[in-house]
């Protein structure tokens, strides 16, 4: 049991973490290098109409869980808003992690609904994508995740699903889930 109480502990000590985590500017230059160093994602910063980028994104449960994270949301480079994530999912899960998400709008069109103020995925993949060497991309009816060897001769081709493509890169924690969950976004403009 004590082992349990530690896990529910950690969950909800890295949900609170990142409440406070995204004050500064820091984060979000720190997890927008990770993703540009990052083979499966460079290229999206070229092509990408916009993207909403989340620095650190707290995970927890235990049968019913949640997640939350504060991010931006950029145009063209500029930056145009913030938005929040939310996620609740009920399932077999147990632990807690963080990471890092962001998103890429492929046209106005997809930057427009992520904007529109309230925001939902059907579904997530739960991939956590580039520390693994998999990609995860999620649409508005849709997602599908691939998974390729971190330095092997397998590669990871990401593409738009919906207009919109999804990376996520772990920070930390241990979580397992087998759970339905769906994340939802509010946006508010600069």
């Amino acid at each position: 049991m004590s082992t349990f109480k530690a896990l529910l502990i950690s969950a909800f000590g890295l949900l609170s973490l990142t409440l406070t985590a995204n004050a500064s500017a820091e984060p979000y230059s720190k997890a927008m290098t990770n993703f540009k160093q990052a083979a499966e994602s460079q290229a999206f910063f070229n092509t990408a109409y916009g993207y909403a980028i989340f620095p650190t994104v707290g995970k927890g449960g235990f049968g019913i869980g949640a997640a939350y994270g504060e991010g931006r949301v950029y145009r063209g480079g500029q930056l145009t808003g913030e938005s929040t994530l939310t996620q609740v999912s009920i399932g077999f899960q147990i632990g807690g992690q963080a990471y890092s998400e962001i998103i890429f709008f492929k046209n106005a069109e997809a930057y427009n609904a992520f904007t529109s103020g309230s925001f939902e995925f059907s579904a997530q993949a739960s991939a956590v994508a580039l520390n693994a060497g998999a990609s995860a991309q999620v649409g508005t009816t849709g997602n599908s995740a691939n998974a390729g060897q971190s330095g092997g001769n397998q590669s990871t081709k990401a593409a738009y699903v919906n207009g919109m493509a999804i990376f996520t890169s772990a920070k930390g924690g241990l979580m397992y889930e087998a759970a339905i969950a769906g994340q939802s976004f509010s946006f508010k403009p600069k």
